[in-house]
């Protein structure tokens, strides 16, 4: 099995379209220099899809691509991929100019038999990915390693990770904290 296929690649790209696309009003390009034209309200720009895109999809890929990677250390099999389904409800709520949108951008698929233990580590691995992303971000703002262009950037960066991070570690069937919590508690076998 290939470490990545090409349609995790493809699942990936479209994803991010997405992501920056949903995205794209709350993380938007900073204004560096003063266009009316271009300040016009509720207008597309790719300027800003990308932008939004470039924080926002790799706290998700990097978080799916950590599930992936702990899951084929255990020897299972992992493949990642979009939530087709999901991101067409996320655009379209972005669409209607939905006050709130919820959606899921992607999950990682696994397959096999692994350890309780095994799956806890699978499940955790994507939020700490985003909690490192999280402290890594906080750490360059505080020490200043970020330069005065790149702050509303890393900013961005900081808060969309711990937003990732808090969220998932809920325990609430679906999400990572509630399989996370449950093979923990199956693996010192207080569930059965």
């Amino acid at each position: 099995m290939p470490l990545f296929a090409l349609r995790e690649l493809f699942d990936a790209i479209v994803m991010s379209l997405a992501i920056g696309f949903i995205f794209s009003d709350a993380f938007r390009k900073p204004v560096t220099s003063y266009d009316p034209l271009k300040q016009l309200s509720g207008r597309f720009s790719w300027n800003d899809l990308l932008y939004a895109a470039s924080i926002a999809a790799p706290a998700v890929i990097l978080h799916e691509l950590a599930h992936k990677m702990v899951a084929l250390g255990f020897g299972l099999s992992a493949v990642f991929q979009a939530a087709y389904l999901w991101l067409g409800i996320g655009v379209f709520l972005k669409l209607i100019g939905s006050a709130f949108i919820f959606f899921v951008p992607g999950f990682v698929s696994v397959q096999g038999s692994g350890s309780a233990m095994a799956h806890s580590l699978i499940s955790v691995a994507g939020p700490l990915v985003n909690a490192v992303l999280w402290g890594g971000s906080w750490l360059a703002l505080k020490q200043k390693w970020v330069s005065r262009k790149h702050i509303p950037y890393a900013i961005a960066t900081r808060k969309i990770n711990m937003f990732l991070f808090i969220f998932n570690m809920l325990p609430i069937p679906g999400f990572d904290g509630f399989s996370f919590y449950a093979s923990v508690l199956s693996a010192m076998g207080v569930l059965s």
